[in-house]
């Protein structure tokens, strides 16, 4: 049966209960800790493939520490070899091939072998297991296995199919040992391949890690990695000033430019591929154009960047930034608040008659992001909007967005660290997508024929045009391109990945 929200809150509670060391972090574990992370968000899950927490973008980096994709990426998002060594199709694309790599080792010492692999593709491919991207994985079927070469059959052709096996829910699992321990058991004590090993966990708290020291990519530079989990902004700014973290990440840019500038202290920023983005569903008052439009049109994405983010953002109109794939600069948004005040005229809505709705957002999650919604919220009362502020976790975004319940407003930041605009508008505006809100046939008729679509430009053209009829008919306003601001101790060395996830495997001591 598939994995409810509470089967997910009860495995997450016993693996608690197992790996916890006591309700705070230990001065002696902290002082043994080879480094320290201050993430923004917490783990709710040690499954990388099932529930709401597989697609949360922030929550990949420490996935990626654990556990191996099939498919590597480099820091520059280039795909490299991961647990697979070669991939491809075969001439007419009923078939794909996948050589295991020899050699890699789970944190038990087994090795990972081609069932693993198999038994992996076969579990987030049945839609009983709970894996949200099951849509593609059960795209192919029909596994044989030849020494270290994995074939299937094309049940339905991806073209984005080896892009997702370096994305979300793209890891292989251990089949052995999680048919030995079971669900629970997994969340009680998990193992992946990854470069570091799961030692102790405190929910909300902290995440201690061990470097696996048989990983085939070699062992990591720092050995022992504590990740503590701080939601809020301001607290990540007092880790790192105080000493207590050696690395934060995602803070306001003020605090950025601040930190950076203290002794002991550095800091970089680089723009990744996350964009935030305004979801609009298509509930009243939404369902009228002129007010989706005059929503769009008050805003200044410009204004924003520099006034709250000092700068550091790309102002963009599409659900593309300028590394995807789909990216056409000719599909613009102007800011135009008279023309804004003219749409809602014509809907009988004005500044002394304004249209009200609710617009939801996280607080502290991303860098400015409330204080963004708080100053949209100005613009728009200028044209003739007045619109309510709600406050959410986002885990409570993914839980309202896949019962497709979210309010006329809602923001997001959308991560798609493989450009391809399949998992940015396609997801984001296809109606059956548990990702979507929006459910206009328009979009279902547009992107529905692309998602098998063979012939490479031709798809890519027609996700350009899907761009276009979002950005003429206001079914959903991206604001920017963000640069990620990362601080950490001059003791350390890290490479920004520009996916943003922040990747101990990826640091090393300074010098």
């Amino acid at each position: 049966m598939p994995l409810t929200r509470r089967d997910l809150m009860k495995r997450g509670a016993a693996g608690a209960a197992l790996l916890s060391t006591g309700p705070y972090l230990s001065s002696a574990l902290a002082q043994t800790s080879d480094l320290t992370i201050a993430y923004n968000v917490n783990l709710p899950s040690f499954d990388p493939t099932v529930g709401p927490s597989a697609v949360n973008p922030t929550i990949q980096g420490i996935y990626q520490s654990i556990f191996d994709m099939y498919i590597g990426q480099k820091p520059d998002l280039s795909f490299q070899p991961g647990i697979l060594t070669d991939w491809g199709w075969n001439d007419d694309r009923t078939k794909v091939h996948m050589t295991v790599r020899s050699g890699a080792t789970w944190h038990d010492g087994s090795p990972v072998t081609p069932e693993d692999v198999v038994w992996s593709l076969e579990r987030a491919g049945n839609p009983e297991t709970g894996n949200p991207i099951q849509f593609v994985w059960g795209k192919i079927g029909g596994f044989s296995i030849d020494g270290n070469v994995v074939t299937a059959d094309v049940k339905e052709f991806e073209p984005t199919l080896f892009k997702w096996m370096a994305f979300l829910t793209g890891y292989v699992m251990p089949k052995a040992y999680y048919e030995k321990v079971g669900a629970d058991g997994f969340e009680q004590k998990p193992i992946g391949s990854g470069p570091y090993m799961v030692e102790r966990f405190e929910r909300n708290a902290y995440l201690a890690l061990k470097a696996h020291e048989g990983y085939w990519g070699g062992p990591a530079a720092f050995k022992s990695v504590i990740i503590k989990f701080v939601p809020d902004a301001s607290s990540r700014v007092a880790e790192i000033d105080s000493g207590k973290s050696q690395v934060v990440f995602d803070i306001t840019y003020d605090e950025f430019d601040r930190l950076k500038a203290k002794p002991g202290l550095t800091g970089v920023t680089t723009p990744t591929s996350d964009i935030a983005m305004i979801f609009i569903n298509d509930v009243e008052p939404m369902t009228d154009r002129n007010v989706r439009l005059a929503a769009s049109y008050a805003i200044d994405k410009q204004l924003l960047i520099d006034r709250l983010l000092n700068g550091y953002g790309v102002k963009i109109d599409t659900l593309q930034t300028p590394e995807y794939a789909a990216f056409d600069p000719t599909t613009t948004v102007p800011y135009d608040p008279e023309k804004a005040k003219e749409l809602l005229k014509a809907s009988g809505y004005s500044t002394d008659n304004p249209v009200n709705f609710k617009i939801q957002t996280t607080r502290g999650f991303k860098p400015k992001d409330y204080e963004m919604i708080q100053a949209i919220v100005g613009m728009w009362r200028k044209v003739g909007i007045e619109a309510e502020i709600e406050v959410y976790e986002i885990a409570k975004h993914y839980e309202l967005r896949a019962a497709d319940t979210l309010a006329p407003a809602a923001f997001y930041n959308w991560g798609n660290a493989i450009g391809d605009p399949a998992t940015s508008t396609g997801f984001a505006m296809f109606g059956p997508s548990p990702h979507s809100v929006w459910d206009g046939q328009e979009m279902i008729d547009m992107i529905g024929p692309l998602w098998g679509e063979p012939d490479e430009e031709k798809r890519i053209a027609g996700y350009r045009l899907v761009d276009k009829k979002i950005a003429e008919e206001g079914l959903s306003i991206p604001l920017l391109q963000y640069v990620q601001p990362i601080v950490f101790s001059d003791k350390v060395s890290v490479t920004p990945n520009v996916s943003g996830a922040v990747l101990p495997y990826l640091m090393k001591p300074a010098g």
